[in-house]
């Protein structure tokens, strides 16, 4: 792995709200417990921006804090400028992928986030904001899975 820039990856959904900043958040956690933290750049970001510089929503937060995770941050929405700054861009569903690559985002380099999961039957986040709270309770399992299956995956393939 090249120490001397760490690699950048970019977390999107649609508001960046619920399920990107949950994975920045996850990501981030357990790089810092695996020590790698200083070979990763991570950040979240939303197609939409109705919700920009909002906080995460209170249920992803509640259902993250249950699990013994924290997250936090500020929403905001994907600029031209990700496109070059982010090695990797990881979409949480295919709408948002089709809106990222309509925005000019390189294909070679925009991809689901579950497809770097070898166990997984889905192949999209889905989104919880308008169910229960089983649904952000079931969106941080998968993502807390994806990202350590994600982790094992760019270790291997960049060393």
């Amino acid at each position: 792995m090249n120490s001397e820039k760490p690699i950048a990856i970019l977390f999107v959904c649609m508001g960046n709200i619920c399920r990107s900043p949950a994975a920045e958040c996850l990501m981030r956690s357990l790089l810092e417990e695996k020590q790698l933290e200083k070979l990763f750049t991570i950040d979240s970001a939303g197609t939409g921006n109705w919700h920009a510089g909002n906080k995460p929503d209170r249920r992803m937060r509640k259902a993250a804090k249950l699990a013994g995770k924290t997250i936090e941050g500020s929403a905001r929405q994907v600029q031209e400028s990700d496109f070059s700054e982010f090695d990797w861009i990881f979409c949480m569903d295919n709408d948002n992928y089709a809106n990222l690559i309509s925005m000019g985002a390189n294909p070679e380099k925009t991809h689901l986030l579950l497809e770097f999961v070898s166990h997984q039957t889905i192949t999209e986040v889905p989104d919880p904001y308008y169910g229960g709270s089983d649904g952000f309770t079931n969106v941080i399992n998968l993502i807390d899975g994806a990202v350590c299956d994600l982790i094992d995956h760019l270790i291997s393939t960049t060393t």
